[in-house]
């Protein structure tokens, strides 16, 4: 929080800086209805505590800061327990308290917002595991400092009223598809929802560019963009993949989830990775089977706690400071899954 100074004071009270320096040093020349209102102007912004102690005005109990982390359902995975566990570092070292508020996945007709953030004893949120449009849009009207982790796809960047961290995903996903095309490979395909969220539509995006740019063509037959959720992974990319009836010489998958169980698949139908056909994934997620061999995007988990913390602070000191939309690098694990 910005420090109270002199000025603040005199601006308050519509008086000079003089007048408040006279009280502050017991001089002169200042009435003692004045003086009053002066240390008690001082008191309430927290100004120079020991020379209101001197004057013999008490200092008011400082309310501690407190932040919540809002998530859309209880979190299990090392992913985000990861991030989760950096932001309360973060803001244990600045002496601010991290709550932990729960909402459902989906908005239902007469929910509403749990008190703690419409109360006024929230300072500032971080909104992040939220993909549903009805229930961003609805956090996004909460009138205090917030910062988003990823968004839905069908949600604007200019809409937002609080400021976005993405990880990078563009021109990593690009990097993977440049390489399989290097590596010989003519049909890739792609497997992820991209309307779910922001970062997997910029990460087929990433794919489309590639193909576009060495002039493959792109088959639908062999991509799969629609949804998928979390318990319906499995059976989507089963009946995906036994809809195909010539399996590509590769495909990026837009997680580390989806190209495990890829990989699953292909194995269970005799087919040899990356021999037979080449499976990418992102996250660099190590709690899945595959992931040692698997070529994947590394993502720095306790870099994303620690800048989304660092931004919720500036945005609660700067709220009238434009958003601003932060984009985190991350890095392209070539492993065994590839041949690369």
């Amino acid at each position: 929080m910005k420090r109270a100074k002199i000025q603040d004071i005199a601006d308050l009270l519509d008086i000079s800086r003089v007048t408040v320096w006279k009280v502050f040093n017991n001089k002169e020349g200042v009435s003692e209805d004045m003086k009053r209102k002066v240390l008690e102007c001082a008191a309430e912004l927290n100004y120079q505590p020991s020379k209101l102690q001197e004057a013999g005005i008490a200092m008011p109990l400082k309310k501690q800061t407190l932040v919540s982390v809002v998530v859309s359902r209880p979190e299990t995975s090392a992913f985000w327990v990861k991030i989760i566990h950096q932001l309360a570092e973060e803001f244990s070292n600045s002496g601010i308290g991290l709550m932990y508020t729960y909402l459902p996945a989906h908005l239902t007709e007469g929910y509403v917002l749990p008190q703690s953030l419409t109360d006024g004893s929230i300072q500032g949120i971080i909104i992040m595991n939220v993909y549903d449009d009805a229930m961003l849009k609805l956090l996004n009207e909460l009138a205090i400092p917030k910062v988003f982790l990823d968004i839905v796809t069908g949600m604007t960047t200019e809409s937002l009223k609080g400021d976005l961290l993405l990880l990078e995903g563009r021109d990593s996903i690009k990097e993977i598809v440049t390489s399989l095309i290097n590596k010989g490979h003519e049909r890739i395909g792609f497997i992820g929802d991209i309307q779910y969220a922001k970062t997997n539509m910029e990460r087929y995006e990433g794919y489309v560019s590639a193909m576009y740019q060495f002039g493959k063509s792109i088959d639908p037959n062999i991509c799969y963009t629609g949804n998928m959720t979390l318990n319906t992974y499995v059976s989507v990319i089963e009946d995906f993949m036994n809809g195909i009836t010539q399996v590509p010489d590769a495909f990026v998958c837009v997680n580390d989830h989806a190209a495990n169980i890829l990989v699953q698949y292909l194995e269970s139908h005799g087919y040899h990775v990356p021999e037979d056909v080449s499976v990418s994934g992102y996250d660099d997620n190590n709690e899945f089977n595959y992931t040692k061999n698997l070529t994947t995007v590394q993502v720095n988990n306790s870099q994303i706690g620690k800048r989304l913390a660092k931004q919720l602070l500036y945005r609660i000191d700067n709220p009238e400071d434009p958003y601003e939309v932060t984009y985190v690098r991350t890095k392209v694990i070539y492993r065994n899954s590839t041949g690369i």
